[in-house]
């Protein structure tokens, strides 16, 4: 059970010292909005490539950017540990995720909520991490949805069935009252915002976080 706050919640002015309020967490998922995949804009690859440098915990990039064929690697080889593109963007996801990986990071796959699963289940061994969005891509603060659980539930099945040590990430609308039932659903990577940078002691929003989502599961 790993926890990812989310950079979105930060405060952009002071990014360094954000990081460091919650190097308890495991990686700090940082969205890269491109105002065009998504209808918000936020940072880019310079900015990665320096929060890479400072930061006490690893980066899980999630790029919702148009053309991530062309892009994510370079995140990869700008310092982010782990670099999630959208499938609904790419024009060859496993290409893709190989070209990740050549540069040293994970590879992960992220899915809207509308987007199906199955045509990935039978290629899981090219990806590690597998994100289904609990929310539709783009602003934080958004409701957590639960019509999104039996699609999180037929990944981390496929996963098991096929071997495959997966990442099984949620984003959107995870707090200590939404974690439990995606943990109880086969999620194992839990994406915060709100719920740990707004929190006057992060560390201890973080530890609540992982006592609900071990409670889920």
């Amino acid at each position: 059970m790993t926890i990812h706050p989310s950079i979105l919640a930060a405060d952009f002015a002071n990014l360094e010292r954000e990081l460091h309020r919650i190097a308890a967490a495991d990686l700090v998922h940082v969205d890269v909005m491109d105002a065009h995949f998504v209808p918000n804009l936020t940072l880019g690859l310079p900015v990665v490539q320096r929060l890479a440098e400072v930061s006490p915990i690893p980066l899980d990039a999630h790029l919702m950017i148009e053309d991530p064929d062309r892009w994510a690697p370079d995140y990869a080889a700008a310092g982010a540990s782990s670099v999630t593109f959208h499938v609904e963007a790419a024009k060859d996801p496993v290409a893709t995720a190989r070209a990740i990986r050549a540069r040293g990071a994970r590879a992960g796959l992220a899915l809207k909520p509308g987007t199906p699963a199955e045509p990935w289940l039978e290629r899981l061994d090219e990806f590690d991490l597998i994100l289904v969005m609990t929310v539709e891509p783009g602003f934080g603060g958004q409701q957590f949805m639960p019509e999104v659980m039996p699609k999180l539930r037929q990944v981390a099945d496929a996963a098991a069935a096929h071997g495959r040590d997966l990442r099984i990430q949620v984003d959107g609308g995870i707090s200590t009252t939404t974690i439990g039932t995606a943990a109880a659903h086969g999620a194992n990577t839990f994406v915060a915002g709100s719920s740990v940078f707004r929190s006057d002691d992060p560390a201890r929003a973080i530890r609540a976080l992982r006592k609900a989502a071990a409670h889920g599961h």
